[in-house]
């Protein structure tokens, strides 16, 4: 199964350090590979380094794409952790 979507942040903090950490962190979790793109730059989801060289801050669209057998929930997870400041659930 393959997704695509366009999420726009609403987390405060954006896509820098931490929260990219917690990404990567919450990514991991899945057997799923994952690509985000931010204008013309595509990184591997799973990549703290990766995610923040897209410089992604609150309000900047991403894409998201995810490949996998457990994608629908990754991408459950992933897109309630970016439009909200909370932590995530897992």
């Amino acid at each position: 199964m393959i997704l695509k979507k366009k999420i726009k942040i609403t987390n405060p903090q954006g896509l820098h350090a931490r929260p990219a950490s917690l990404f990567v962190k919450i990514a991991n979790q899945f057997e799923s590979d994952i690509t985000v793109r931010r204008g013309g730059e595509a990184v591997d989801g799973k990549s703290i380094m990766g995610l923040m060289t897209l410089a992604a801050h609150e309000g900047s669209v991403i894409e998201i794409q995810i490949s996998g057998p457990d994608a629908e929930t990754m991408m459950k997870e992933l897109q309630q952790f970016l439009t909200t400041d909370q932590e995530p659930a897992s």
